[in-house]
């Protein structure tokens, strides 16, 4: 989504961040008996992809026009950086479909109609796409990460039933979109795979290409519309023709990033009718019109594609009342998509934009003019999934009994295990950690990391007891992530 104006989204924050259960427990810094938090490495759930944000509509622009160095250094830190950042491990990038990149367009690699589908595409590649491009190489090279999600809004104005890119309209060929032009699937395909091309030969491989945003919304800039019906019919032309590129190995189809979990829902079960389900790397979806109200099923990962605040006003803050800007707020919503809707991929709208709008659908506030940033919290309470909950992971069992805390633990590749614990109320809880299970784990060390109104994902007290179990505490109003190293793993992080 991109959104300029808050009056285009007064309807979309209600189902995006519900507020942390209010508090009913003793005074701030009380605390409690300790309870005993059991992790069940024998009990498994989903793969994690990794959690992540967007770079589109130009706003990587903000960090790669950053004229202090040092401040744009501190900018890719902040974001990609697994010990001063929030390590974020996916980019989603935006894939352009207008003929220029006025006010903040993205411009498509193919401006000119080349005279109908089957004619020969006249491909145009800038070698920055809007900023993309460098911060993507960027997070590949400095900070290792590997997972680049390509995202088209829509397709070229021409390939379209309403002859633009903008309002909405239809791929013409897929069913019920017939055009006088003729069927632009095919070309279509292409260009989404020509947009690949630029980036691998760039030194950035694209490892989820999606075609649609929203297909369940229309609107003033870059859209386009679907069903699942239609959707199925464009997936088994794009699927093949990733494969004759021979960039099958490197990247999977995604869909289609819905408004609504609930049309996304609906929209796998039709491609999944439709026999295209197994071509499909991630289901995607978005929750501004519909929130979550359970698992997608399918057999493919289902991510939380784009999510943010677009009614409040711009705060910084982790807690004050509960606010759908909150950090804690975002805590908390990361806990239920992964937790309560078993998504494998989270990714915030926006990690940078300007200062206008004056909202909180970005991370990151930057203003270029003055070569200056502010963080908002919300970046830390990622920042305590994100750096210990890496691709690959598997989350697995976990319990707790009494004091109100929240938990949910993984397994990373490494061995290493990573159990959140999330606390709304307004005393701090002291907790024993017990792994068991999946062959049993004995740690050689922990760390523990908390973030709440005055620390940012910040070292904090844990211990190793001689039998194995961890002791900590889960300050009011907070997450803590105990990071637990197996004796296989070795010493620090």
């Amino acid at each position: 989504m991109r959104f300029t104006n808050a009056v285009l989204v007064a309807a979309a924050t209600g189902s995006a961040a519900a507020a942390p259960d209010q508090p009913t427990s003793p005074q701030l810094g009380a605390r409690q008996a300790a309870s005993t938090i059991t992790v069940d490495l024998g009990k498994t759930y989903q793969r994690m992809d990794g959690f992540g944000f967007s770079l589109a509509f130009q706003r990587a622009n903000l960090i790669t026009n950053m004229s202090d160095k040092i401040k744009q250094r501190e900018l890719l830190d902040l974001l990609f950086n697994r010990t001063t950042g929030a390590g974020f491990s996916i980019v989603r990038n935006g894939i352009g479909s207008t003929p220029n990149s006025n006010s903040d367009y993205m411009n498509t690699i193919a401006p000119t109609n080349p005279g109908g589908p089957k004619a020969e595409p006249k491909y145009q590649w800038d070698g920055k796409d809007s900023g993309q491009l460098w911060v993507s190489q960027q997070a590949v090279n400095l900070y290792g990460v590997k997972t680049i999600y390509a995202n088209a809004w829509s397709a070229p104005g021409y390939m379209k039933t309403n002859g633009r890119d903008t309002n909405g309209g239809n791929l013409c060929g897929v069913p019920g979109a017939s055009c006088s032009s003729g069927d632009w699937r095919q070309a279509y395909a292409n260009y989404l795979v020509a947009y690949v091309r630029f980036y691998a030969e760039a030194g950035v491989n694209v490892t989820h290409l999606g075609f649609l945003n929203e297909p369940d919304y229309s609107t003033s800039y870059a859209s386009m519309q679907s069903n699942g019906n239609q959707a199925a019919d464009f997936i088994k032309v794009l699927s093949p023709t990733i494969e004759a590129a021979g960039l099958g190995a490197q990247v999977g189809i995604t869909c289609c990033d819905s408004m609504s979990w609930s049309n996304q829902g609906s929209m796998a079960g039709q491609i999944r009718s439709a026999g295209a389900e197994g071509m499909l790397k991630a289901v995607t979806s978005h929750t501004y019109s519909g929130g979550a109200g359970g698992a997608i099923s399918g057999r493919a990962p289902v991510w939380m594609s784009e999510q943010c605040d677009l009614n409040g006003q711009w705060s910084t803050g982790w807690y004050s009342n509960g606010g759908a800007g909150e950090g804690l707020t975002w805590a908390n919503n990361i806990y239920s998509a992964v937790v309560n809707n078993n998504v494998s991929g989270y990714l915030y709208w926006e990690g940078v934009q300007w200062p206008n709008p004056n909202t909180n659908e970005k991370l990151i506030r930057v203003d270029n003019s003055t070569n200056s940033y502010e963080v908002a919290r919300r970046l830390w309470a990622f920042a305590n999934w994100s750096r210990y909950v890496r691709p690959g992971a598997v989350r697995v069992g976990a319990s707790v009994g009494g004091n109100g805390v929240r938990t949910a633990a993984f397994r990373n590749e490494d061995g290493t295990v990573a159990v959140i614990a999330i606390s709304s109320g307004g005393s701090a809880a002291n907790v024993n950690v017990q792994i068991s299970g999946g062959g049993g784990v004995k740690a050689a060390a922990v760390q523990a990391f908390v973030s709440d109104n005055t620390r940012n994902c910040a070292a904090t007290a844990a211990t190793l007891g001689d039998d194995g179990t961890i002791s900590g505490s889960v300050a009011a109003r907070s997450i803590t992530t105990f990071f637990i190293l197996p004796a296989a793993a070795g010493g620090a992080r």
